[in-house]
């Protein structure tokens, strides 16, 4: 393939692997670079000399580009990004936060920056702001969320009729069927995370693999939106959530349910009741763990077969 984002990030395929806490370390992204994706180490969950540890790894194993995905709400923002530049990361994702704050900083060190936006009016100002490329990300994505609750098939044509630049969709895709519909909607590529958490290379512990495999349609909601959307599995802590709910809590009495390191406990540590489990709507079309690069070429495999279908059609 070769399109806009091949050619950006100088891969083989428009599929770029999501940078999410807990499950995209280095064994993953580098997985996914040198089978012909863009893979991301995600930093949201990583001190910065555990990013930095992670991005030598990287490096080791693969000659392929790869990125960093950096929620900007992060602590320690200025550290990790100056150890990006110093480790010579080329590509940087960044979310969560206002692109004008860094995207400069970024430009000025030849990093190509891709910002996540769940809206069209986020979006027109990231390309405002002088990043390369935007990830639309819908209403169906796992982990937090927009709070316009837009989705994908409707957030991608309205970003793609506004920006000049690239336009990356996510949420809700997992297949080649799905990668295809995207790119009819306009995208020029796609951001895959659900379908790469439940593969053998994900940082994820096995228990909240296993539950990914075995979530089914209607088993996650959006919730927390008070303080940052994010969708979950239901669970007992997603249960507990509800019944606060009805008690009409102030945004403390939900900062104190949540408490710390909840995501960690769920993904990482595979506490499957008493843990955040973040996954997209998408997890009931995912029933099997297996290696990214097999995943990656069956993703590109139905792509054609379905896209050869259509035009025969």
């Amino acid at each position: 393939m070769n399109n806009k984002i091949t050619k950006l990030f100088k891969i083989q395929y428009p599929i770029i692997q999501a940078g999410m806490i807990w499950n995209s370390g280095w064994k993953l992204a580098s997985a996914v670079s040198n089978a012909g994706g863009l893979g991301l180490i995600g930093a949201g969950s990583m001190y910065p000399d555990v990013l930095r540890e992670h991005i030598k790894k990287c490096k080791k194993v693969t000659n392929k580009p790869f990125g960093v995905n950096v929620p900007m709400l992060y602590p320690n923002i200025e550290e990790i990004l100056q150890i990006i530049v110093d480790e010579g990361v080329k590509i940087v994702f960044t979310s969560a936060g206002n692109p004008k704050t860094w995207t400069p900083f970024l430009k000025e060190h030849n990093i190509t920056v891709v910002h996540v936006v769940s809206s069209v009016n986020f979006a027109v100002k990231s390309e405002l702001a002088g990043v390369d490329a935007v990830v639309a990300e819908g209403f169906e994505a796992g982990g937090h969320n927009g709070r316009e609750e837009t989705t994908t098939f409707t957030l991608i044509p309205m970003v793609k009729e506004k920006l000049a630049i690239p336009v990356i969709a996510a949420g809700g895709i997992a297949t080649g069927r799905g990668m295809l519909a995207a790119m009819v909607l306009g995208a020029d590529g796609v951001q895959i995370g659900s379908r790469f958490v439940a593969s053998e290379e994900s940082s994820a512990h096995i228990n909240f693999k296993e539950a990914v495999v075995k979530t089914q349609d209607g088993d996650t909601q959006l919730t927390l939106k008070e303080l940052a959307p994010v969708r979950l599995i239901k669970n007992q802590f997603f249960n507990e959530l509800q019944e606060l709910y009805q008690q009409k809590p102030t945004v403390e009495q939900l900062k104190e349910k949540l408490g710390r390191a909840r995501s960690k406990k769920g993904m990482f540590e595979g506490d499957l009741e008493n843990g955040e489990l973040e996954i997209g709507q998408i997890a009931g079309l995912i029933h099997e763990i297996k290696p990214a690069a097999e995943i990656l070429k069956e993703i590109i495999e139905e792509f054609e077969t379905v896209k050869q279908d259509l035009t025969s059609f």
